[in-house]
């Protein structure tokens, strides 16, 4: 009986000592092992905003809890990226070719309305070819690899599968990388050649009002060698591709640059009240951001420019095929460089 009895009480103990285990503060049966007891974590909101922030501004973490394991900042940056930035991308280089369709279909390919001449004049030497195909031609690949770092998992793996995608990426990954330095070397010099024939003048300022006659057939303001729609481009090109070069070359020797902490300390001097105590992770964040934001940009207004250059009027990719151009085509729509050609063409007289 007394042996029952002691199993009995011992069954009952064990199920106490059990009760009393379940109750007690993990800390207590695992002393020396749980950070609540060993590092002096006072709470769960203690113990989380140290594991965002390591021992910044803490006496009682100090060199406790030093590594950062959560950044709080890639969290903003993860939302943001697959996000707006992503979202509005989309939309913009989705609409810009809908826009195009559409404009095709009510104006149509844009003709010479005085009809080819079969007269040709120069307008761009080999030189001027070489630096637009080099810039125009190494951008194209930069565009569709950046595209498919944002959407190509979402729109090529349902359709070539994994495999497949996973090696034009990684190709795209190094095409990515090294054709950007030809992208910089073609800015460069296309900047070099071009830069005095795009600066603003009067001129075209009746050429934006008259919508450069692309919307209504006979209309043709005048225009020097490049027109004001031509000179956005190239203002819009040369300041957008070096800085999506700058934040490029960020992204390529990662943790050495701090432009936007010299950025945001420039605009503060204006006004403005940007931080400026950023780490090497945050500066990584916001090159990414700013790269894909000004190359989505780019990518968008590209899109125009090679409609216009090509499908859409009659006899403008000459321009950057051979380099000459119809006459009739280049009285329509750069008038007055023509007449500048042509009077240096003339022989002048004899004294």
């Amino acid at each position: 009986m007394l042996n029952r009895y002691f199993g009995v009480f011992v069954i009952l103990a064990g199920l106490l000592c059990g009760m009393v285990s379940m109750t007690t503060p993990v800390h207590a049966q695992q002393k020396g092992e749980v950070p609540g007891q060993t590092l002096g974590v006072n709470s769960d909101a203690d113990l989380w905003r140290y594991v965002r922030t390591g021992n910044a501004g803490s006496t009682q973490m100090k060199n406790e809890l030093s590594a950062v394991m959560i950044q709080s900042e890639g969290d903003n940056w993860r939302a943001f990226r697959n996000g707006p930035l992503s979202n509005v991308g989309a939309y913009a280089v989705l609409g810009i070719i809908g826009l195009l369709v559409v404009f095709y279909f009510i104006r149509g390919k844009i003709r010479i309305d005085a009809g080819p001449s079969g007269d040709t004049i120069l307008r761009f030497g080999t030189i001027d070819r070489f630096a637009h195909w080099l810039m125009a031609g190494s951008f194209v690949v930069l565009g569709i690899t950046g595209l498919n770092m944002l959407y190509g998992r979402y729109i090529l793996i349902p359709i070539i599968g994994k495999d497949a995608f996973a090696a034009f990426t990684t190709v795209g990954k190094y095409a990515h990388n090294y054709l950007a330095f030809a992208f910089m070397a073609g800015l460069a010099l296309s900047f070099i050649l071009w830069v005095r024939h795009n600066v603003p003048s009067k001129i075209d300022i009746a050429w934006l009002k008259a919508g450069g006659g692309i919307f209504k057939k006979g209309v043709h303001p005048p225009a020097r060698k490049f027109n004001a729609g031509q000179k956005i481009i190239f203002w819009a090109v040369m300041i957008g591709g070096l800085s999506v070069s700058m934040s490029g070359i960020a992204l390529l020797f990662p943790f050495q640059t701090t432009m936007f902490a010299d950025t945001f300390a420039l605009l503060n001097v204006i006004g403005f009240n940007l931080p400026t105590d950023l780490t090497a992770m945050q500066e990584q964040q916001l090159n990414q951001l700013w790269h894909g934001i000004v190359s989505l940009a780019l990518v968008t207004m590209i899109i125009a420019h090679i409609y216009i250059g090509s499908v859409g009027m009659e006899g403008a990719i000459d321009a950057m095929n051979t380099g000459h151009v119809d006459r009739n085509w280049a009285k329509e729509h750069h008038n007055l460089w023509v007449e500048e050609e042509d009077k240096k063409a003339r022989p002048k007289p004899a004294e």
